[in-house]
């Protein structure tokens, strides 16, 4: 085996100092442009690649930051991770994404496993978290934001939507379109999420004088959707909801499919159907789902910043919740109250 290539050698062949090297792979680093071609085009004939962790080890910066998840068949995580991973490395930085279990219950065991790699960050993604975890990283030095999760744990930053807001624009909505019997499909009750959504949907029709007519749990996961959506449809005529909010949208197509396919029902002449999110297939035309749009490029957005925020001066920044107004993008999946158009609500 050829021995391996040194910054040494580079900085030989490029005719420039070995700090100059050393500046060039370290990401922010000020290095000029006629310097930094020299020492790329040596390191590509020698085939040098710097080594990463020896270089976190001495700097006592990994610039890695541990992402988790706990998981992806909701259309919109994967598309929000894509989201963070792509702000994150256009910083320089690199991801690692560890799973968790739906119910976060393996969660000490990953923090353990992220802690281990010496990461300089974490982000928890549909997560809950401990106070017990959140003062271990705050031991360790490690900032941690919540995205898309919302916790009363003091030192810790949440990014996520207005989900109290988003749950009374969608009760106001069915109300105004003259339902009567509105009923509730919940998400994981664990979840800051579908505990808020629910809250906001509840107070709002109360306020209106409405009651809830029929509530069952999806708990976010399609097959339970699906039999939460039987359970509540597959009555009597008179028993059964003229609208559902649904908690959101990866259960809320499986509804809609139950309805339609099983049951014979229409939508929304017979039913209502709104959720939350707006994924990809909520706009697609077998679906056309009114639902609460998750704005997430401004989620990743404020959570990158924060994140870097507390990296960058651990001392004096400090922690926030943000909730992110959710706009109501209007389509054919809920009768429509008077002078109403369906339309479609840009980012």
């Amino acid at each position: 085996m050829a021995d391996k290539v040194t910054s040494l050698q580079v900085a030989q062949l490029a005719g420039v100092s070995q700090s100059a090297v050393s500046r060039v792979f370290t990401p922010g680093a000020s290095v000029s442009k006629k310097t930094e071609e020299k020492v790329r085009k040596a390191a590509a004939e020698l085939g040098y690649r710097p080594n990463v962790l020896a270089r976190a080890m001495v700097s006592g910066k990994s610039r890695i930051i541990g992402l988790v998840v706990a998981y992806l068949d909701n259309y919109f995580y994967p598309e929000a991770l894509e989201k963070l991973s792509n702000a994150l490395q256009e910083q320089g930085y690199h991801v690692l994404i560890f799973m968790a279990s739906r119910t976060a219950g393996n969660i000490d065991t990953v923090m353990d496993e992220i802690l281990d790699y010496q990461v300089d960050g974490v982000i928890l993604a549909s997560v809950a978290m401990s106070s017990d975890i959140v003062m271990r990283c705050q031991q360790a030095g490690v900032p941690v934001v919540l995205f898309n999760r919302s916790q009363d744990i003091e030192g810790v930053t949440t990014v996520a939507s207005d989900n109290f807001g988003g749950g009374r624009k969608v009760a106001e909505f069915l109300v105004q379109g003259g339902h009567q019997r509105i009923a509730y499909i919940a998400g994981w009750q664990g979840a800051s999420t579908q505990r808020d959504r629910e809250a906001g949907f509840r107070a709002a029709l109360t306020e209106a004088g409405h009651a809830l007519f029929a509530h069952q749990v999806g708990d976010f996961h399609t097959e339970k959707a699906r039999a939460a959506a039987r359970r509540m449809f597959d009555v009597a005529p008179d028993q059964r909801p003229d609208a559902v909010f649904v908690a959101n949208d990866h259960m809320a197509l499986a509804v809609m499919d139950v309805i339609r396919f099983e049951l014979g029902l229409r939508v929304p002449e017979d039913v209502s159907v709104v959720g939350y999110d707006d994924v990809p297939p909520a706009g697609w035309p077998a679906y056309n789902l009114t639902t609460i749009r998750q704005r997430a490029n401004l989620m990743v957005a404020e959570t990158v910043a924060a994140l870097f925020e507390h990296i960058g001066t651990p001392d004096t920044a400090e922690p926030r919740k943000v909730a992110i107004d959710g706009p109501l993008v209007v389509r054919a999946s809920a009768r429509l109250p008077k002078g109403w158009t369906p339309q479609r609500t840009e980012t």
